[in-house]
């Protein structure tokens, strides 16, 4: 069974955090650990129908944001990394900085020391050079940083598409593959097809136009 931190910050992209831990349900081998922040609470109300309380009885486990002395907080307490989403500009500066005040930093800084995948969907646009340097950091301290940037050789309909075809993706970081998640393979409408070459008496490549 692989334990996997879910941690929901109080940035906008309250979806990311919640859908993670409704996809994750379905995954037989995996036992979520939440820690839902103060900030989040009002975010998860202003952007979606859920409440609180709902989002909580998503997750196998949820800790108080402020318990520092939780199992999440120790190195001896075996997970297989962490997820951040979304991540704020406060949090990542916190796990940039190693400032562990409250437990959501304080448990992605156990998984870096321990060398464990901690993965933060950033929600922050545009970005200043303090908050570039703020990456830079973090990912030097071993953290992955993937803002929630959508894809679309998957064709999404809907904003749900683009949403859990984000989040496959991070959970594919921390090696939790989704059953379903949409990959490319090259042979979608736009793959570039073989291109026939002549190459004529004089020897010069008279390739046909790609088709796309």
């Amino acid at each position: 069974m692989k334990r996997l931190i879910v941690a929901i910050t109080g940035a906008s992209g309250a979806i990311y955090g919640i859908r993670a831990l409704e996809l994750l349900r379905d995954v037989e081998d995996v036992e979520t650990h939440a820690i839902l922040t103060a900030s989040c609470m009002r975010t998860i109300v202003e952007e979606t129908d859920y409440k609180p309380d709902e989002v909580r009885d998503l997750a196998d486990r949820v800790y108080n944001p402020k318990d520092i002395g939780a199992a999440v907080s120790s190195g001896s307490f075996i997970t297989a990394g962490m997820l951040v989403a979304p991540c704020s500009v406060k949090t990542l500066s916190g796990i940039a900085n190693c400032y562990n005040d409250e437990l959501v930093v304080r448990a992605a800084d156990v998984c870096l020391k321990e060398r464990r995948r901690v993965v933060l969907l950033l929600r922050e646009t545009p970005l200043h050079a303090g908050h570039i340097e703020l990456m830079a950091q973090a990912t030097r301290n071993g953290a992955i940083l993937m803002p929630p940037v959508p894809a679309f050789y998957h064709r999404p309909a809907t904003l749900d598409d683009v949403v859990n075809q984000t989040l496959a993706r991070a959970l594919d970081l921390l090696d939790i593959p989704l059953p379903g998640t949409k990959r490319w393979d090259g042979t979608g409408r736009g793959a570039v097809r073989p291109r026939v070459v002549d190459r004529g008496q004089n020897g010069l490549s008279l390739a046909n136009p790609i088709e796309r």
